[in-house]
């Protein structure tokens, strides 16, 4: 029966790569619009792949050099080179999800503006068929690796007694380490890569040269493009396969220590703890991809309810979904530790966390949505200037971080009271059951996105151009709840790597860690420093991001000098701001037309890319090191110490960053939308506009560098933890 359940989970991931191998050669039939609108996004997918590939042969080094080190310095807890075999599964399919995303997404990008041309419901099918794509990948790769992984182990070592299955799930670990570190490189080069375009093409494009950040003649515009894909597809589908393998490993882990109770002996050879959270994770998939099929939306309606009605038919099917599976995998009770568990403990552990990400990301949408009072706020402020823009936006930030942390506060709490540490860990899997149509939702906002650049550069008429910006300004949502979600989830799964990490521990050495006193000077020395780390990490994401965009700008500047075409282009557009380009004269309309084609795109793209590269590893290399050396310095309570730290520090950061970007980039959205304001109607060019550029740069690098990074920052320490628990 238990090889029987583990094969139909693998099935589940068989589905979920059928269903985005199906929707991905859909999204390919599809009409790419004129030769125009083909050869711009060929530049796109152009750039998007040389990007993975420059960044993927850095990693390979990376993942050779650790896989090598964890074969050396695994006992025989670990089984030796076992650990380094799944590290380096987990680093591919973390890398495999992140190429299958990026490919289908540079696909639909084009498609989707063709699809606008005739209406925004077509748009938005192609859209969401690309994140579908994303999000279906990486849900179906997490649970076949560690299904398979899990099979394969099982068969070596067997799993009669809780000390086989440890062996099993601490070899088994080394996948979500794999996971972990490539999805901190991919997230953290790519927020490099996008945040350096977008600087370069606003600020020289937007507020020196007065174009459009997608217009033709700006030179940063493609890598622009490119960088949304980098970041917010292949970033973000890495940083959420990582939550997820983590959430489900963490919760395998403590479902072992259940396996010592007589009750479990008849109930799945007493595996149904460790297999439970990947049957939750199997039912997601499949639950996820029947709420794909509700996201529809007619020809003047709104996107974001469209969005909404899928992930809420979709959480609603998984909850009862839950409620059958957790009662008939568990036993009717059992005593653990002195307290008494129930399979309805469990279940309301798993509305805990399922709620509190649904929550979580309502939240985020009030903080950074288009048209809601905080984000108003910030339109209004702007009408005095950069300053004032900047100040609303960090307040809005720092204000936001209040009730999700209560939320996450009081999931932990309601968590534990129902099922204890093993309700922790089935919250963050019930919060990440259905990734694979969360994820959908993220990705397709920088679908859209692109779509609306290449609207701009296609010189198509403004219907079109308004349709696209409708999909963007949704998707500007869509990302920041991601966003909100993925920070959430890391928060609760971080708590369950800990608790796995101290459940590990104990089970390998004869002095027990009952916990981590804080009144003690190196524990407390140690949590210092963690919650120094958030700030550090992203002080050098930060700085890599100026490096970077100092040279793009340099660089734009460069071509509007240098390139006479561009330069007469430029003056041919600002003397006839204003006036439709068929009511231009013939000779400026023949200048105009000369300069198209002239920017150097592939100089900026090749600047982008080489920055992120140089600037990941700093980062990268902190986040695995420093647990390591606390670790095997200061013993398992300081290391403690560290990950409570960086956890509790880390996750506010994450917010407010994300958060306060989020909020500002739609308050330029509307802005440009022509919001009213005493009497006045602002717009583009005007200097509410002009402020409000300025803060949305400002809050670039911390929606999309170092804000969603954090959140990496703390699940891979915790599971550097994990893996080095045996050995410490």
């Amino acid at each position: 029966m238990t090889t029987l359940i583990t094969y139909l989970v693998l099935a589940a991931g068989v589905i979920a790569l059928l269903y985005t191998a199906l929707k991905s050669s859909w999204v390919g039939k599809q009409e790419p619009g004129t030769a125009k609108m083909s050869k711009i996004s060929e530049h796109i997918q152009r750039g998007a792949m040389a990007f993975l590939k420059a960044e993927y042969k850095v990693l390979s080094i990376f993942v050779i050099c650790v896989a090598i080190l964890l074969g050396i310095t695994a006992n025989s807890q670990t089984s030796h080179w076992l650990i380094s075999v799944s590290f380096v599964v987990g680093a591919l399919c973390s890398g495999l999800a992140g190429f299958i995303g990026m490919r289908v997404a540079t696909k639909a990008n084009v498609r989707t503006t063709h699809a606008a041309r005739t209406g925004l419901g077509q748009g938005l099918n192609i859209a969401f068929a690309g994140g579908s794509v994303m999000g279906l990948g990486v849900v179906g790769l997490g649970v076949l690796g560690l299904g398979v992984l899990f099979l394969i182990f099982s068969d070596m070592f067997g799993t009669g007694t809780a000390a086989d299955v440890n062996k099993v799930l601490a070899v088994v670990t080394g996948f979500s380490f794999g996971a972990s570190s490539i999805a901190l490189f991919a997230r953290v080069g790519g927020g490099i890569y996008t945040k350096a375009a977008d600087v370069g093409a606003d600020l020289v494009g937007k507020v020196e040269a007065g174009i459009p950040e997608d217009h033709p003649l700006n030179p940063a515009t493609i890598a622009d493009n490119v960088g949304d894909n980098v970041g917010d597809v292949a970033g973000m589908g890495a940083d959420l396969f990582e939550s997820y393998v983590g959430s489900i490993i963490g919760t395998m882990v403590l479902g072992a220590a259940f396996m010592a109770n007589p009750e479990w002996a008849d109930n799945f050879s007493g595996l149904s703890a460790v297999l439970l959270p990947l049957v939750l994770a199997g039912t997601g998939i499949l639950t996820s991809i029947l709420g794909t099929f509700f996201v529809r939306v007619k020809e003047g309606g709104n996107p974001q309810s469209a969005l909404n009605i899928g992930e809420f038919i979709s959480a609603a099917v998984m909850l009862v979904a839950s409620w059958i599976l957790i009662h008939w995998m568990l036993p009717a009770s059992w005593t653990f530790n002195g307290i008494e568990y129930t399979p309805s403990g469990v279940f309301w552990a798993t509305i805990f966390g399922l709620a509190a990400g649904l929550l979580i990301g309502l939240i985020t949408e009030h903080y950074t949505g288009t048209g809601t009072k905080p984000v108003i706020s910030i339109v209004k402020q702007s009408v005095t200037g950069s300053a004032t823009n900047i100040i609303a936006g960090v307040g809005v930030g720092l204000m936001s971080t209040a009730i999700p942390i209560i939320i996450i506060a009081a999931s932990i709490i309601g968590a534990y009271h129902f099922a204890g540490l093993y309700g922790i860990a089935i919250a963050a899997v019930g919060m990440l059951s259905n990734t694979g149509i969360q994820l959908a939702v993220d990705a397709y906002g920088p679908i859209s996105d692109n779509a609306g650049g290449i609207a701009e550069m296609s010189e198509l008429p403004s219907e079109v151009r308004e349709r696209t910006d409708k999909l963007d300004a949704v998707g500007n949502t869509t990302a920041a709840i991601g966003k909100g979600f993925a920070i959430g989830s890391a928060a609760l799964t971080a708590l369950a790597l800990f608790a796995a990490f101290i459940t590990s521990y104990n089970a390998t050495h004869d002095v027990a860690l009952s916990g981590i006193d804080v009144t003690e000077p190196t524990v407390m020395a140690a949590l210092f420093i963690g919650a120094m780390l958030p700030f550090l990490f992203s002080a050098l994401s930060m700085k890599a991001v100026g490096r970077a965009a100092m040279s793009m700008i340099e660089e734009v500047r460069r071509q509007f000098n240098d390139i006479p075409e561009l330069r007469a282009g430029l003056d041919a557009m600002n003397k006839n701001k204003g006036i439709k380009l068929e009511n231009w004269s013939a000779e400026d309309r023949k200048t105009f037309e000369a300069a198209e084609g002239k920017a150097e795109y592939e100089k900026c793209v090749a600047i982008s890319t080489t920055a992120s590269i140089r600037e990941m590893v700093a980062p990268g290399v902190l986040a695995v090191v420093v647990p390591v050396a606390f670790g095997f310095i200061g013993g398992p309570e300081m290391l403690g110490g560290l990950l409570a730290g960086v956890t509790s520090a880390g996750v506010l950061m994450a917010l407010f960053q994300s958060n306060a970007g989020g909020a500002w980039d739609n308050a330029k959205k509307m802005i440009e939308e022509g919001f009213e304001y005493n009497g006045q109607k602002l717009g583009k060019g005007s200097d509410a506009h002009k402020a409000s550029v300025v803060g949305d740069t400002v809050g670039d690098p911390f929606k999309d560098t170092s804000g969603p990074s954090l959140n990496i920052l703390i699940k891979l320490m915790s599971v550097v933890a994990l893996v080095i628990a045996t050995m410490i």
